[in-house]
């Protein structure tokens, strides 16, 4: 559970105080029942609803958010997830695995006789939803602009249950939204393959990508009344065009971060000076390979500040 602490800001409220911890939602382990209990446990300020991809097909972030989509299903090929017409296995496993999540989560809570002041949940963002999705041929479904369409549409409906339904288990708790980006760059850079693996899939434009974006983050906060995460860690995330599109806060893996170029640099500074809050991943998800001590934790973190000239005291203002 990698653990990112917060803040509020005087022009970016946010549902969670300034001591609050989070986790950006992957676990390890099977148990949900145990995920979940350790999640509301140490998070009591702003638990997140776990994901346990070690339960296989279903259970990773594609496979659950496409659970959550609406009028459109998906099976398992050997490439990945593909659309089909009708849902099937695969399909209703997915389904099934989120609503084990969230009566674990509600146990969890109820258990702790604990009721928190805000909760998240975590969706793949668009562009990484598209982009590991297949359609019937092969070709990814962000390279048909009907389907991204479609799919956008879907999943903006599908995401507004999913939060009513997180809120009234969670003691109508405000539901925050984070959307999981971690393929956004490689769709940016045209990167990713085509069905082939010989050629590569079109870059997709910036004004584009922050469209689309922008589009499903308003989906989001008008469901929820919530400023929405974007996560990205990827070691050279688009925090300007994150930015721009509307993201009430930027999840990033600081530990990535040391060495990044310039230009992110800048976007960053300019993230902070904005007063958009930073959720910087500074504990490891799994066990690390020496003791880990406070000071290692807060490294990238107060490296990253004293590169861009703030003083240190901002980490406690405007990042968590």
């Amino acid at each position: 559970m990698s653990t990112e602490h917060s803040s509020n800001t005087a022009s970016h409220t946010v549902p969670w105080s300034v001591t609050a911890a989070t986790g950006v939602g992957s676990m390890p382990g099977t148990d949900a029942l145990e995920a979940a209990t350790v999640v509301v446990g140490e998070l009591p300020e702003f638990p997140h609803l776990p994901e346990l991809p070690d339960r296989g097909v279903g259970a990773d972030i594609i496979g659950r958010t496409a659970g959550l989509l609406v009028d459109l299903a998906v099976e398992v090929v050997p490439s990945g997830y593909r659309v089909t017409s009708r849902p099937g296995r695969d399909h209703r496993r997915a389904v099934d695995l989120m609503r084990r999540d969230l009566d674990a989560f509600e146990e969890a809570l109820d258990r702790a006789g604990a009721r928190p002041p805000a909760v998240k949940v975590q969706l793949a963002g668009p562009w990484t939803l598209a982009s590991e999705i297949e359609l019937p041929r092969g070709h990814r479904v962000l390279t048909d602009s009907g389907a991204l369409r479609e799919f956008t549409e879907s999943l903006g409906e599908g995401l507004a249950a999913h939060v009513a339904e997180m809120s009234r288990r969670s003691g109508d708790a405000p539901v925050v939204v984070q959307f999981d980006e971690p393929a956004l760059p490689s769709v940016l850079a045209g990167a990713l393959s085509t069905p082939s693996g010989y050629g590569t899939v079109r870059a997709v434009p910036e004004p584009e990508a922050k469209a689309l974006l922008a589009e499903l983050i308003g989906a989001a906060r008008g469901a929820t009344g919530q400023p929405v995460i974007v996560h990205c860690c990827a070691p050279r995330p688009p925090v300007g065009l994150v930015r721009a599109a509307g993201a009430g806060a930027i999840s990033l893996d600081a530990t990535l971060l040391d060495g990044a170029p310039a230009a992110l640099a800048d976007d960053i500074g300019e993230t902070l000076d904005a007063g958009v809050p930073l959720l910087l991943g500074l504990v490891p998800g799994v066990a690390p390979r020496r003791p880990f001590e406070l000071a290692d934790a807060a490294g990238p973190a107060l490296r990253l500040v004293d590169r861009l000239g703030f003083p240190r005291t901002m980490l406690a203002e405007r990042a968590m």
